[in-house]
């Protein structure tokens, strides 16, 4: 039997564990199971993989796209180009090779909507998501600026300071934070929303829910609304066809 699982802290909610139960269904795959492994902390990954003999690969979530990388044993080009890591395999040796599949998600759920005005972007947040998101941008030839909270060496824009003409300069906006996940459905990114027109594109992370209380603003506006649904799809078809080379 081959064991595959998401590493993460509370991720009960998580799409990846349903995702592949039904694939498994849907495409009679029976040698295989997925399930959850909730840990409070990353130094607990050796155990698992130690305890779990069968495991060959493992999808990583937050908190721990970025701390995972030093118990691998390699990593993919673009997964160091990136800095952060979504899914592991385990070799038929035991080695741990990191790579990133939310570049490929996300790269393939945003082309579709580009257009030749879409020439900035805003990055909300700065966690392993937004690398990824990041690298993404910069294939596309899309010029990026992070923002987060408070100011620091790699962020110059913070939320107090986004004026109407940062957000109508910047035609491309992912929510890359979990602001808005449910059950906090009522929080949404503090941004200018009223600056935002038929021009933007917004595009949260977040699936669930299905529309975010930032795309429900932004489609207000006439802006062209993306979820992270079709992204985590395509991502998690990427990890099962690393998996299974």
């Amino acid at each position: 039997m081959n064991k595959l699982g998401l590493l993460g802290r509370n991720i009960s909610y998580s799409f990846s564990r349903n995702y592949f139960k039904q694939k498994f269904e849907d495409e009679n795959i029976q040698d295989t199971t997925y399930e959850n492994f909730d840990i409070e902390s990353i130094d607990l990954l050796p155990s698992i993989i130690k305890n779990t003999p069968e495991l060959k690969g493992l999808n990583v979530t937050i908190p721990y796209k970025e701390v995972v990388i030093p118990y691998l044993d390699k990593l993919n080009k673009k997964a160091k180009a990136i800095g952060a890591v979504n899914t592991i395999k385990v070799t038929k040796k035991g080695k741990l090779v990191g790579y990133n599949t939310d570049c490929y998600g996300f790269k393939k759920s945003l082309k579709p909507f580009l257009k030749p005005h879409h020439k900035k972007a805003l990055i909300l947040g700065t966690g392993g998501a937004s690398k990824a998101v990041a690298f993404t941008l910069d294939s596309l030839g899309i010029e990026y600026q992070y923002v987060s909270r408070k100011a620091s060496q790699t962020v110059s824009l913070t939320y107090d300071n986004l004026s109407e003409i940062i957000i109508k300069n910047h035609t491309v906006i992912i929510n890359c934070t979990p602001v808005g996940t449910f059950p906090n459905i009522d929080a949404c990114p503090n941004i200018p929303y009223k600056s935002l027109g038929a021009e933007h594109i917004l595009f949260d992370l977040i699936y669930n829910p299905e529309e975010t209380k930032f795309l429900r603003l932004g489609k207000a506006q006439k802006a062209q609304t993306i979820n992270g649904y079709k992204m985590l799809v395509y991502q998690a078809e990427k990890a099962w066809s690393i998996w299974k080379k």
